[in-house]
């Protein structure tokens, strides 16, 4: 799979794969929407969400049965697929599966995890950690490229702002952008509250829409958006979600941004 960078990415599915069927719809739904538009679709869901606060909350259903459902999804819905990794050792039976390994962001400065990844041959998309400034994506970058990989996606989730919070630097892109891959916001995580609910992250959904038509603004690449039927009763960050059935609707607007842009 190969990116134009005058065509805008989507990374959208839910945050959690829960059960098989809805999973499976949200794939084909996705797809039916965004079908018109002119955008590179790519499903994400995690069958397993290894860094959640609480030792309570769900985090997936499972390597193998996580697995098992997105070779159904690619199978039914005909789309790519993206999930994250959190070993090298799950490495070996994801990577057949999938189109893109995602990197989180808690783990993008493990280089046996990042070079192992590369090593597939899969595109690589790096989640920058929370942690970190934009100019030391570079390091990681290179991990990547030293195992003669050069499929890379780069993502913005926000950075660490205090306690329990999040905020996003737009100065980031255009400083990532110069390192020559595309660079992905992820306009879901980026408005997270990190452990601020008793035990499960917070955030502010209401603010999808303004960070996502600014970074449009910012020139980014493409987005990333954790959607689902009814966000507040998503298993896994009910308070980031975006609802599934607005996203269309705000990637025209983030389209006509991008449009604009180019005249």
């Amino acid at each position: 799979m190969k990116f134009n960078m005058d065509q805008l990415i989507i990374i959208a599915g839910p945050c959690v794969i829960e059960t098989k069927k809805s999973t499976i719809t949200m794939a084909q739904r996705l797809k039916e929407e965004l079908a018109d538009l002119p955008v590179k679709f790519i499903f994400k869901a995690s069958f397993d969400k290894a860094n959640r606060t609480s030792i309570n909350s769900f985090r997936g259903l499972g390597l193998k049965k996580g697995l098992q459902i997105l070779s159904e999804v690619k199978k039914k819905a005909q789309v790519p697929i993206l999930t994250d990794i959190h070993c090298a050792r799950q490495i070996p039976e994801v990577a057949p599966i999938v189109d893109i390994l995602q990197i989180p962001a808690f783990l993008c400065r493990q280089t046996d995890l990042i070079t192992e990844a590369a090593k597939t041959k899969k595109i690589i998309n790096i989640k920058k950690g929370q942690f970190i400034g934009p100019e030391d994506i570079k390091h990681i970058i290179r991990k990547i490229e030293s195992t003669k990989n050069k499929k890379i996606l780069i993502t913005e989730r926000g950075f660490c702002f205090g306690y329990n919070d999040l905020i996003v630097d737009f100065r980031s892109f255009p400083i990532m952008k110069k390192f020559g891959y595309p660079v992905i916001f992820d306009a879901t995580h980026s408005l997270q509250k990190p452990s601020a609910q008793s035990g499960i992250s917070g955030g502010d959904s209401q603010f999808t829409e303004t960070l996502s038509l600014a970074a449009a603004a910012a020139g980014v690449n493409g987005f990333f958006f954790e959607v689902h039927p009814s966000p507040r009763n998503a298993l896994s960050d009910p308070f980031t979600t975006y609802k599934l059935n607005k996203l269309q609707k705000l990637i025209i607007k983030i389209l006509k941004v991008k449009n604009a842009l180019q005249k």
